[in-house]
């Protein structure tokens, strides 16, 4: 068995026990999670997301490890601000607080599965047409602009959705949650409910952020000698998370508020990356690290600084 062979096994085996201990047990009975008991799973998840970091370092070496620390970050930080749209969609379709955790883990898992298959395309593009790296820096730099000038959460209206008015032209649903079912029997034909409905669009969801993160995890990942194995399990850790941390953050989403122009500013800095190697410039993975920690910890800070100072006014 070959080192990465034996990585990529040991990632399955990692992720399969984690997932029956958090993801499994903990939304087998709908449950309302606390925030006590968000903050755990939350630090759960980032202990073995790190520890992994430290088995690939020995495994895949020092370049490995350092590319997957930062696309495992710009990852997470994306999450975050995905949490922030999951929100309004819980909050429009009222869906109860102890079916929460349930619609989560089906639509994280489901965001798993379309994550792999994005990337897999993503790997056969950049190896087939190198020339779309470019590309992809450019769609950063300008999605960086935007989001920078323009709140996601405050453009996104779930009624609007294209995918919410998909299915409800073409499903038959019951617009309200019934018992965190999926499907009822009503007058002997069959509907979906609105739980149904907000596990799509979580899913469907997490591939539009996935659109922005992909491809700057494609521009962080470059030095390594198995480039997907990094991309791969950075994503799907970041993923993995984000049940816990939607309970931890949810009663918090104005605290950040400048947290998006952090990440705003790391997608453009990415996008750049990938444009100066056009001159054969290339950036270390340090800078990028340094950099995109940097700029997310400092507009978190920013964001709880003025958020403490608004409520003192």
């Amino acid at each position: 068995m070959t080192i990465d062979q034996t990585t990529y096994l040991v990632f399955g085996i990692v992720v399969i026990i984690s997932l029956i201990f958090d993801l499994g047990v903990f939304s087998k009975k709908s449950t309302n999670v606390s925030i006590r008991t968000a903050l755990y799973q939350s630090l759960f998840w980032v202990l073995i997301s790190l520890a992994f970091g430290a088995f690939m370092w020995w495994m895949e070496g020092e370049k490995a490890a350092m590319e997957y620390l930062a696309a495992y970050l710009m990852e997470k930080s994306l999450s975050i601000d995905n949490i922030f749209v999951f929100i309004l969609i819980f909050s429009f379709f009222a869906i109860r607080k102890d079916h929460v955790a349930r619609a989560l883990f089906i639509g994280i898992i489901l965001a798993i599965v379309f994550r792999i298959i994005f990337i897999a395309a993503g790997v056969v593009l950049v190896e087939r047409f190198h020339w779309i790296l470019y590309v992809f820096g450019a769609f950063l730099v300008y999605t960086g602009v935007k989001i920078f000038m323009v709140r996601q959460e405050d453009e996104f209206d779930p009624a609007k959705s294209p995918v919410y008015k998909f299915l409800n032209r073409f499903l038959p649903i019951i617009h309200h949650d019934v018992g965190g079912k999926l499907m009822v029997k009503k007058d002997g034909k069959r509907f979906f409910t609105n739980m149904f409905v907000v596990i799509i669009m979580l899913a469907t969801t997490d591939i539009v952020f996935a659109v922005d993160s992909i491809p700057a995890v494609f521009a962080i990942v470059t030095e390594s000698k198995n480039k997907e194995l990094v991309i791969y399990t950075s994503n799907i850790f970041a993923v993995l998370g984000l049940r816990a941390l939607f309970f931890l953050l949810q009663g918090a989403v104005n605290k950040f508020q400048y947290l998006q122009q952090g990440i705003a500013i790391v997608l453009i800095f990415i996008g750049l990356k990938m444009f100066v190697e056009i001159f054969h410039i290339k950036v270390p993975v340090v800078v990028s690290l340094l950099f995109i920690a940097t700029s997310l910890i400092g507009s978190i800070f920013y964001s709880v600084r003025i958020s403490a100072q608004n409520l003192k006014d």
